[in-house]
């Protein structure tokens, strides 16, 4: 069998979810990564069988006990990093969980956490609803506006965490300057970047601390698995995994795992063609005459389209638009007359998703916003979105179908 390379640094994206970290299988030589589905392994008395005391990255211990490591899951892990450019990566059951993992791994008592305003509420409501019940503190600030970060920083602040481009707005931050800021004030900078995947978006090249994903979207890119990852230096990511990887017990499982492998494999084509056809809808739906405006980062009107071009190399495969008619009743016609998108939660799929993200519902539930940072708000979302996520379908086939069924009467 020959001597292949773990991972190559010169390797493009795509050979990298490829071939990073492929150990095809010794005994038949089987390409396609296999499921290693036993929660125990055999093992030398003497080995690190039950305690990890001592041991400074668990990551290094045999494999001994599936919610301390699993091969099918390490070696999504060491793919995952090898597509950030990190050194280490850490699986978790879902992209909440990955969250959970930094803020219980990270913060203490006393600790002061700044928070992007908006972003995925699942984040949002774990940091503002349980992180104070621990006597850590948390602010909430738009983190595009570069001076209300510094004015909110404190002496306790200990981690900044960004989402770009953020859920649902699609506003973008300036990664290398909010992570100067981060840095000059001893914190670390975690940042989300679900929506844009290592394909569009390099956070550590930026100066990030730790990348966050829920590998639930575009990662896996099926619909079919629940995951989430941390990635970033090892001595970090080997703190965290022995906080949170052991005992907040949300290990993915070793199925989950192959299953985010497998999507993997075809990461950089789906995306490339998702983005290339999420730019032909945008552009099409600005002169629909039942849309108001459109919010995609490719646009040249897009507020930060300037920030996109210097820190994107592609603007991602989701949109967001408003429409004239009043959103909850558009939503309804969508929900009825389409016929090749789905009027569905959730986004990266293979198939496209839409669905109408009502504003006063979005301030109830996640995002208690006051003065600036309320106005900004309606600002980009008005009464609502409609947010569109775009698949791998024929693009004019999307763009008739909307069409359709934007002008569909009830």
């Amino acid at each position: 069998m020959s001597d292949r390379p773990a991972a190559d640094p010169a390797w493009g994206l795509a050979t990298t979810a490829l071939h990073a970290h492929l150990q095809p299988d010794a005994a038949t030589g089987a390409i396609q990564p296999g499921i290693a589905m036993s929660v125990n392994h055999l093992f030398t008395p003497g080995e690190a069988a039950f305690s990890a005391q001592g041991v400074d990255d668990l990551a290094q211990l045999p494999y001994l006990y599936a919610r301390w490591g699993n091969p099918t899951v390490r070696q999504l892990e060491q793919r995952l990093a090898a597509l950030e450019g990190a050194e280490d990566a850490l699986a978790t059951a879902t992209g909440v969980a990955a969250v959970a993992a930094v803020c219980f791994g990270l913060l203490r008592a006393g600790d002061h956490v700044l928070l992007s305003d908006v972003c995925y509420a699942g984040a949002q409501e774990l940091v503002r609803t349980l992180l104070p019940d621990f006597g850590v503190a948390v602010s909430a600030v738009n983190l595009s506006d570069l001076d209300a970060v510094r004015a909110a920083m404190r002496p306790t602040t200990r981690l900044v965490h960004a989402e770009t481009p953020c859920n649902p707005l699609l506003r973008l931050t300036d990664l290398r300057a909010l992570a100067d800021i981060a840095h000059a004030h001893g914190a670390l900078l975690s940042v989300d970047s679900t929506l844009a995947t290592p394909v569009f978006s390099r956070p550590l090249a930026h100066g990030a601390d730790l990348v966050l994903h829920s590998l639930t979207k575009f990662i896996n890119g099926h619909g079919d698995a629940l995951g989430g990852a941390v990635i970033g230096p090892r001595a970090l990511i080997a703190r965290l995994r022995a906080r949170a990887g052991v005992y907040l017990g949300a290990t993915l499982s070793a199925h989950n795992a192959w299953l985010i492998l497998r999507g993997i494999d075809t990461l950089d084509v789906r995306l490339r063609r998702a983005a290339e056809s999420a730019g032909q809808i945008a552009r099409c739906l600005q002169t629909h005459p039942a849309v108001r405006t459109v919010t995609w980062p490719g646009l040249p009107d897009h507020p930060q389209h300037a920030l996109a071009q210097r820190q994107m190399p592609g603007f991602g495969a989701v949109l967001t638009f408003q429409v004239h008619a009043p959103g909850p009743q558009v939503a309804r016609r969508l929900a009825r007359h389409l016929r090749v998108a789905h009027y569905a939660f959730s986004l990266g799929h293979q198939r496209s998703l839409v669905v109408w993200l009502g504003t006063d519902e979005m301030l109830a539930s996640s995002y208690p916003l006051q003065g600036a940072a309320l106005a900004d708000y309606r600002r980009f979302a008005g009464d609502g979105v409609f947010r569109l996520s775009v698949g791998l379908e024929d693009p004019a086939d999307l763009i008739a179908d909307l069409d359709q069924a934007l002008r569909a009467t009830d």
